[in-house]
């Protein structure tokens, strides 16, 4: 079960941070400004906005399997047909169907996750399908690069249809529910979601972590590429690097949570060491390569270690009946910053400096880290 919902999140993941790492193409192919790359990066997160809530109710009421495999298999086909888009607004509109349609992957894993685990096992093993996130971002840091090398933009987009395919159908032949949902929930639980007011801090103080994650990431190969010369498969080897950092980051922090017994305080933790992170990729923008380099693999994958305890947090918040609407609702305000980010900071840097963009990602992690602190500490 575990597999096979870090799996699914994983082909989703793969087109999220795949398409940063064919940034540079993008700009090459459309005649791209970096803020018009911003739009491309946030078009995929358009789509979940509106369909994350829908996507967890669904899952609540039928089941975690329908949702996964049906959702998951439309969004491969979309992304690749994505390599045929003749225009960028084409392209920017086959990538939002797809992120509405990926979406599935968000609230019903987690749903599945939860049935399995106890409470003093939830923080690992959500910390672990957590991981599915910068697996799946590896994975394309890795592969596209040499795809885009050896066979263009068609085949890359190709590529990510596949991996987002095959691991529908993993999905759909593995994930069992334990026990077929209680209730039928109706929109009363949309009514208890959006009055929830531990929801809506926990959210809000994600949603900030966020705003430092998505620009590390997206921005990482085009910094390098742009600022410091690297090729696009130097830079993305490094997003490579950072990916993996991440998942030792994700279950280190969902084993401390279980030993805490807390998922509040070390959330809160982690949000002034992304700070901080963020913070000194901002001065070292000007640094040598070698210097800015391994700074930002190590803010990019401590910034990557909130997930699985926000959505932890989240759920046990909701209860298992009402776990894939709690879980889709915080998504939901998480696509919002995801559509958000990628646009303001590529404006930021195109009017200022990109040591300006990165000093202001910082302030994001700062805030939720006392946003978070309004939040009273449950058990598990």
């Amino acid at each position: 079960m575990l597999a096979a919902g870090t799996a699914a999140q994983a082909g989703f993941s793969a087109v999220l941070i795949g398409l940063p790492v064919l940034g540079p193409a993008l700009q090459d192919r459309y005649d791209l400004s970096l803020s018009a790359v911003g739009v491309a990066f946030s078009s995929v997160w358009i789509g979940p906005i509106a369909t994350l809530l829908p996507w967890g109710l669904l899952s609540d009421r039928i089941g975690e399997r329908i949702v996964l495999g049906s959702g998951l298999a439309g969004c491969g086909v979309v992304v690749a047909t994505a390599g045929w888009a003749g225009s960028f607004w084409l392209l920017v509109a086959l990538l939002t169907i797809a992120g509405a349609l990926g979406a599935s992957v968000n609230a019903a894993s987690g749903r599945a996750v939860m049935q399995w685990f106890s409470a003093d096992q939830r923080g690992l093993a959500l910390g672990v399908r957590q991981t599915a996130i910068p697996v799946g971002g590896a994975v394309a840091a890795l592969a596209l690069p040499a795809v885009n090398s050896a066979a263009g933009l068609k085949a890359s987009f190709v590529f990510l249809g596949v991996v987002c395919i095959g691991c529908a159908l993993f999905a759909g032949i593995a994930v069992r529910e334990r026990a077929r949902p209680e209730v039928a929930l109706d929109a009363a639980d949309v009514e208890w979601t959006l009055r929830d007011r531990r929801l809506w801090l926990l959210s809000a103080g994600s949603d900030l972590y966020l705003v430092a994650q998505v620009a590390l990431l997206s921005f990482f190969v085009l910094f390098l590429h742009d600022e410091h010369g690297l090729s696009d498969a130097a830079a993305a080897a490094g997003l490579a690097v950072m990916q993996v950092g991440a998942i030792v980051t994700r279950i280190s922090a969902g084993r401390i949570s279980d030993a805490l017994g807390a998922r509040i305080r070390p959330l809160r933790w982690i949000g002034l060491a992304s700070c901080a992170g963020v913070l000194l990729t901002a001065v070292l923008t000007k640094a040598s390569v070698a210097v800015v380099l391994p700074v930002m693999v190590v803010a990019g994958a401590v910034s990557m270690a909130w997930n699985g305890l926000s959505v932890t947090a989240a759920a046990e918040l909701a209860g298992l009946a009402r776990s894939g609407t709690a879980i889709g609702f915080q998504q939901t305000t998480l696509s919002v910053t995801g559509l958000i980010v990628p646009i303001a900071f590529a404006f930021v840097v195109d009017s200022a400096s990109w040591e300006a963009g990165f000093a202001l990602a910082a302030v994001g992690p700062l805030l939720g880290w006392w946003l978070l602190g309004l939040l009273p500490e449950s058990a598990p």
